[in-house]
């Protein structure tokens, strides 16, 4: 490299810290015309990239989260003059506005009882399900029967209620929920848990668990048992938990001898909901979303990708036998649910990283 060369790499780097995008690949990353980018900068001066001493613009990430929000809003209505002199922050508020409307007006809310009666098998679980943040996210202190320290005592305790409230005259359930932490999960406990679960009437049952092999995790969803692994903040948790008494609540009126079959008990009854994104709007927010520093948008666009493709894959996926024809609409179904969480979950992302939405499917 020549001393020119050097000099004028110096002098491009202390303009432009990296990373710094010249104007043909911000155009590629915003989606559009290097020349209404151009436009832009000159009648409605949205951003002012540092150039080079042979003239080339150099733009700032900043620069790009800015263009990419004002392209967004342009093609949900707003008119550049009106919005290019907003600020980042005014423009995130902006798009989460109109994202919160249009989220509101096709997102139906989710079947919910008042208040789930719950046993807890672990103390320390039963504390943390009465943190602020697990209430908040859950919409209201949860009501937790017994609080149990192991499963033998859970069933010990159930045969003490039944034994002082006499027998009982109706199949319904004493509680809705039994929820054991388990530190460690192992295959051999869940007859122990069942135990538990039966003596209790649970209409569902979930273990929370932080470590455990795939035999085990295995076994126990196929016996209908809701896993989750231990959250790391009360935030999860509380999201969790108000997702699963959601979902389970349209499966309440199943009998109980259907518990702990394949059908896990907060899969929805019937087929799922139709796509919300189709594969090419899915590819393009994903490559929009990478311009901003945090990465979550473009997974789980990416992740939607791969669980539309597996359900289209387990719906005509040949079948051998009716078995077979059970399972693959089973993993149809698993497939679907999945895909509809994770579309929720990208629009609270996008939400949150102040990006606009793809548009729905026809």
């Amino acid at each position: 490299m020549t001393t020119k060369e050097l000099a004028s790499t110096a002098t491009r780097d202390a303009i432009a810290p990296s990373p710094y995008y010249r104007s043909g690949v911000v155009a590629r990353m915003v989606r559009m015309p290097v020349s209404t980018l151009r436009i832009w900068e000159q009648r409605y001066k949205v951003v002012a990239p540092a150039t080079t001493p042979t003239g080339h613009r150099l733009y700032s990430a900043a620069d790009v989260q800015r263009l990419a929000l004002l392209k967004q809003l342009t093609e949900h209505g707003h008119a550049i003059g009106a919005i290019a002199a907003l600020s980042v922050a005014q423009l995130q508020q902006v798009v989460s506005t109109h994202v919160g409307i249009v989220a509101g007006a096709r997102s139906p809310p989710m079947p919910r009882p008042e208040r789930w009666r719950l046993v807890v098998v672990g103390t320390a679980l039963a504390r943390r399900l009465q943190r602020p943040a697990v209430v908040v996210r859950l919409g209201r202190p949860p009501k937790v029967r017994p609080v149990l320290g192991n499963l033998a005592e859970a069933v010990e305790a159930a045969e003490a209620a039944v034994a002082s409230e006499g027998a009982r005259t109706t199949p319904e359930p004493r509680v809705d929920l039994l929820i054991w932490q388990a530190p460690s999960l192992h295959a051999s406990a869940l007859p122990e848990l069942k135990a538990a679960a039966g003596a209790w009437g649970a209409r569902h049952v979930a273990v929370v668990y932080r470590f455990a092999g795939a035999a085990a995790t295995d076994a126990f969803a196929g016996a209908g048992v809701v896993l989750l692994r231990e959250p790391q903040n009360d935030d999860a948790l509380g999201e969790w938990l108000a997702a699963f008494e959601g979902a389970a609540a349209a499966r309440d009126a199943e009998p109980q001898d259907k518990l702990f079959q394949i059908d896990a008990p907060w899969l929805p009854t019937g087929d799922a909901a139709a796509r919300r994104f189709d594969d090419a709007t899915l590819t393009d927010f994903a490559g929009l979303s990478s311009t901003i520093a945090c990465e979550c948008p473009r997974h789980l666009a990416e992740l939607l990708l791969q669980l539309s493709t597996f359900e289209a894959y387990s719906a005509e996926c040949e079948s051998r036998s009716p078995a077979d024809a059970a399972l693959h609409a089973y993993l149809t179904r698993v497939a679907g649910a999945s895909r509809a969480l994770f579309e929720s979950a990208l629009e609270r992302v996008a939400i949150h990283e102040g990006l606009m939405l793809p548009s729905p499917c026809a």
